[in-house]
């Protein structure tokens, strides 16, 4: 008789691959679009400043409060966190990323390792905050609404 190809192993791989995207999908990323309703582990999208923005917010795996804000149209322009990890911010940032890393790379040599403000045209991240007390945020400054300001990214 003929051994089942498929070994414990590899179907637990499997298994972590499919939850991962599957988690990863509730999650969008700057520049991408906010769900209209309600998804697995995040709450359901709230109304701000008269309409201006939407907010919604979820826990990370680290145990890190996230919170993703969007214009009226569902496009994500900012997120706020909160927490004892450091967010993913490869996966917050997404295309916006490499812009992040070049001007923390030109940032390196400023000295103070418990805060840091990167200032791209088309990105800002700030976060500090002592282990286990992490803060931060990243917007796209030219797409926030008329009236709002990155006062308003809490």
């Amino acid at each position: 008789m003929s051994q089942s190809c498929l070994n414990p192993s590899a179907i637990a791989s499997a298994i972590a691959v499919v939850a991962c995207c599957a988690s990863f999908g509730a999650h969008a990323e700057l520049g991408g679009t906010m769900p209209s309703q309600a998804v697995s582990g995040a709450s359901a999208p709230r109304t701000l400043l008269n309409g201006a923005l939407r907010e919604r917010t979820w826990t990370d795996a680290g145990n890190t409060t996230i919170n993703e804000y969007a214009t009226s149209t569902g496009l994500i322009v900012a997120y706020a966190w909160q927490g004892p990890t450091m967010p993913d911010l490869h996966a917050l940032l997404g295309k916006y990323g490499d812009s992040y890393k070049t001007g923390a790379a030109a940032a390196a040599g400023s000295g103070n390792l418990h805060s840091s403000r990167v200032t791209r045209a088309d990105v800002i991240v700030e976060s500090g905050g002592p282990m286990r007390g992490y803060v931060g945020r990243a917007w796209l400054p030219a797409a926030l609404p008329a009236g709002i300001t990155s006062d308003d990214i809490q």
